[in-house]
């Protein structure tokens, strides 16, 4: 009989069998850890039938965890382990970011000054071509 062909209720009760041997420290078919893994491999159970069809269970396991062994279960470290290497990254991320901002602004603001310089330059070159050739008019006084 395979695993799917199991009747839900037998698959339940082998479930619920199986968080009480770990937690009794008392494992027979896994390592003995408290994860959901070793939960899986204790029941005999699909590790997804834990996550899909018996998320109840998979819960209870983790509460048990929690109040009668006074640990945090080791998906919930492994969450906040990864949230926390996220909230770094983050965190370098936006400091990059500051960074690139601040170089972006400096370089346009460099831009500008450059612009600036070269059509003063160019209106200064062009005066000087024209400074022999041009004879200023006066208005005339009416």
């Amino acid at each position: 009989m395979t695993h799917d062909a199991l009747p839900q209720a037998e698959e339940r009760d082998r479930i619920t069998a199986a968080i009480d041997r770990l937690l009794a420290g008392t494992p027979a078919r896994s390592s003995g850890s408290l994860t959901i893994e070793a939960l899986a491999a204790e029941a005999d159970v699909h590790r997804m039938a834990l996550y899909k069809r018996h998320a109840d269970l998979r819960e209870l396991f983790n509460d048990r965890i929690r109040t009668e062994t006074k640990q945090m279960p080791e998906g919930e470290k492994r969450l906040r382990r990864d949230n926390a290497k996220l909230r770094e990254s983050l965190k370098e991320a936006r400091a990059g970011e500051a960074e690139a901002r601040w170089l972006a602004e400096q370089t346009a603001l460099a831009a500008a000054v450059l612009t600036l310089k070269l059509k003063e330059m160019t209106s200064t070159a062009k005066e000087r071509k024209n400074e022999g050739n041009v004879i200023p008019f006066e208005r005339p006084k009416t």
